[in-house]
């Protein structure tokens, strides 16, 4: 398999820490990706011109970190997403609401870093702002029941957390969270996070 990848993007970190939590890291052969080049060969991967895109050994591209994360999932046996019921729905709920997370984030640094200032829209920023904060606050209130051994969905949070720190979008999410801030220092200690960090690219 081959991963079409930034090593700034959470979620690409998602794949590879779900990779690494499910022994399938060392199957995976990384190809370093931008995504935001003109001139990028990933639109023949996925037309959307996104990372991450898992390319298959069939020949089959997989895109969309939910899909990836689940796919690698099947080939462990379903060791991170709860088969059925209750637990599945929460694990999927979790990713899904880290994900919008980082989806609100995203456009805040996009918005700020990327669009000329004088074309930046302050009150677009504050209601991508406002979708954050309100997530972290569900966070919060959910921290105690979030699992040490993670799901995807605890994957996905830490990712989210770990990203809006690195971008400076939230960079005090823990100011008055602090069961959430416990919770993510012993995910953040796991080796398959600690040896993910994101970084910019060299």
């Amino acid at each position: 398999m081959r991963l079409r990848y930034s090593p700034t993007s959470p979620f690409v970190r998602k794949v590879t820490v779900t990779a690494l939590e499910l022994g399938l890291d060392a199957r995976i052969t990384r190809v370093p990706t931008n995504g935001w080049d003109p001139a990028t060969d990933l639109v023949r991967d996925n037309p959307l011109s996104k990372v991450p895109t898992l390319l298959l050994d069939s020949g089959e591209c997989l895109y969309d970190s939910p899909v990836i994360c689940e796919y690698l999932d099947t080939l462990a046996g379903g060791r991170l997403l709860p088969a059925s019921g209750a637990p599945r729905w929460t694990a999927l709920r979790r990713q899904a609401l880290a994900d919008g997370l980082l989806d609100a984030a995203v456009l805040v640094f996009v918005e700020r870093g990327r669009r000329p200032e004088a074309l930046r829209w302050p009150a677009w920023i504050g209601f991508q702002l406002d979708a954050v904060t309100r997530a972290l606050d569900v966070l919060e209130s959910e921290a105690d029941a979030l699992p040490a051994a993670p799901t995807l969905g605890e994957i996905a949070i830490g990712c989210a957390l770990g990203w809006i720190e690195f971008r400076n979008v939230a960079a005090h999410w823990r100011d008055g969270r602090p069961r959430l801030a416990h919770w993510y220092a012993g995910i953040a200690a796991r080796p398959s996070f600690a040896a993910t960090l994101p970084r910019e690219p060299t």
